[in-house]
């Protein structure tokens, strides 16, 4: 029996690669993709991450997170060590980062206004809340 709404699965990837391609064209003068954009944001926002943690902020699988993180490490932008007492191995954003990062800022606010004028505020406030309640139940029905 079919159901009578759209696939939710089908209707979230949809709209996440429009909003990937999107920023990506936008940011593509940086040198830079929105994953790593991200990347770097949390980086800089919340300092020196185990790569465990940082997966678990972006939401992403540690391989799909790993394979992220070979070209930014490349790029200079990041560099990954030994947690405290040869642990895990964390992620801190260089100087060189937070430039690459400061260059792409002004595409990523244009992009992020153009989306929010086009859908309103409220509209884009009230869709954040609910994606983000979503992203939560999710993440307690995987665990």
């Amino acid at each position: 029996m079919d159901s009578p709404l759209p696939c939710v699965c089908t209707t979230l990837r949809k709209a996440a690669r429009a909003a990937t391609r999107l920023y990506d064209e936008r940011l593509a003068d940086s040198g830079m993709t929105i994953t790593q954009f991200a990347v770097l944001r949390n980086l800089a926002r919340e300092g020196d991450l185990p790569l465990s943690r940082l997966a678990d902020l972006l939401v992403m699988e540690r391989t799909s997170l790993y394979r992220t993180l070979t070209p930014i490490e490349a790029h200079g932008w990041i560099s990954i060590t030994a947690g405290d007492h040869g642990r895990a191995k964390q992620a801190s954003i260089t100087p060189t980062g937070h430039d690459a990062l400061n260059r792409a800022k002004s595409a990523w606010e244009d992009t992020q206004k153009d989306i929010v004028g086009a859908i309103g505020a409220p509209a884009w406030q009230a869709l954040e809340k609910q994606l983000s309640q979503l992203v939560e139940t999710m993440r307690g029905k995987t665990q």
